[in-house]
């Protein structure tokens, strides 16, 4: 009988002074460029420590060879050990976090919220009895039955869905993962009503955008819900009814939905159907957002603008700032007297102050006297812990 192959040595890393400062400070992510000595290679999710110059831990992480973030660090400081106790704490803290913010009218958030719950490379949404677990990176794939088994614990005869970032799917392929499988449960067609401040809407967890619904806009939902009475609202950029279904229990005295995907305005009547309290006249428009609002001769009191991403990568940074500058001026230009708009983005590359600041100087070329009502960032369920996790903002202008 061959002898068995000797255990492997435990994969060490060194990283740059820069680095090494960046995870001292708390930052969760080492990319390629910044290693400067590793002892051998290391495979998809395999636990890497990075010691510092003088040979003291510094951190430990889920390495990934295939991806330029090389290092997803999971804890920093003094020395742990990873087990089931130190991952059940951690999970544990995250569900702790959420449990004073939702009450019974809310079964649809997000329990896990990757690097920022310490967690990086992976989110957890729930809708009513059903989870989705995201993947950003091939790291997670040995570690996914260990969430599953804390999950099940937590949420028994809860569904899961596996989600995957594009950039991973070949790779989970390789390995009987795919994106839209269902792991745990049954979710049926795909499609699962949740509650969300008591309104129903429907998440399509199996092929859906994101997790299967935006989640993270829910703050700014029900702050549009106040300001909703009396007013005819626009919702551009509607995707599945979000902001409509919200401004018509505030009393809307009408909303449309403007969207250019079909798909999109069908969920957004679906969701008005599910909710039959509500009474406000909803309409759907299909049309580009950018060519109706500078064509359109229709007056509001209220318009939201919330696009997806128009910054995808850096050098789309000064483009999109002027596309969201452009974008508000039509949006004022659509408001009666005393209207509101309400402009948000979800571009990374841009920066809050960036995005705020288009906005404005489109209400002061306006030459229409104006207010800012507020500036809104993150929901407390999609906290940001490190700049790179920042990307919600929005702005509320009045405008005589």
């Amino acid at each position: 009988m061959p002898d068995a192959p000797a255990p492997r040595s435990r994969l060490r890393l060194r990283v740059s002074p820069a680095a090494e400062a960046h995870v001292r400070a708390g930052h969760p992510w080492v990319y390629e460029s910044s290693l400067r000595a590793q002892n051998r290679g290391g495979d998809p999710g395999e636990l890497a420590v990075i010691y510092d110059r003088r040979d003291r831990f510094l951190a430990i992480g889920l390495y990934d060879p295939d991806s330029p973030l090389r290092v997803r660090v999971l804890h920093q400081g003094t020395p742990a050990t990873l087990d089931d106790a130190w991952w059940a704490a951690r999970l544990d803290a995250a569900l702790e976090l959420r449990a004073p913010l939702f009450g019974p009218d809310t079964d649809g958030y997000r329990l896990v919220n990757g690097e920022s719950d310490g967690w990086p490379g992976l989110v957890i949404d729930r809708y009513a009895r059903t989870l989705v677990v995201k993947l950003y990176t091939a790291a997670w794939f040995p570690h996914l039955p260990r969430v599953l088994a804390l999950l099940a614990d937590r949420f028994p005869a809860f569904a899961v869905v596996l989600r995957l970032s594009r950039n991973i799917q070949q790779r989970a392929a390789d390995g009987g993962l795919y994106d839209g499988r269902v792991l745990a449960g049954n979710v049926g067609n795909g499609t699962v009503v949740f509650h969300e401040t008591g309104l129903a809407f429907e998440a399509e967890v199996v092929r859906g955008q994101k997790t299967g619904f935006f989640l993270d806009q829910r703050e700014n939902r029900r702050r549009v819900e106040k300001y909703a009475r009396g007013r005819r609202v626009l919702n551009a950029f509607s995707f599945s009814g979000g902001f409509s279904l919200y401004a018509a229990r505030g009393g809307a005295s009408e909303v449309i939905s403007l969207d250019l995907s079909a798909h999109a305005l069908a969920s957004a009547e679906q969701n008005y159907a599910l909710n039959p309290k509500l009474t406000a006249p909803h309409e759907t428009v299909q049309a580009d957002v950018f060519a109706w609002l500078a064509h359109t001769d229709r007056e509001f009191d209220l318009v939201i603008l919330d696009p997806p991403s128009l910054a995808r990568r850096e050098s789309e940074r000064a483009g999109a700032i002027r596309a969201y500058g452009k974008l508000a001026a039509d949006g004022i230009g659509r408001l009666a007297r005393g209207g509101m708009l309400v402009s948000a983005s979800c571009s990374a590359h841009v920066s809050a102050e960036e995005f705020w600041d288009a906005v404005r100087d489109a209400a002061d070329r306006s030459g229409r006297t104006w207010r800012e009502l507020h500036t809104t960032r993150h929901a407390p369920d999609h906290h940001a812990s490190f700049p790179e996790a920042e990307y919600l903002k929005a702005i509320y202008v009045q405008l005589d």
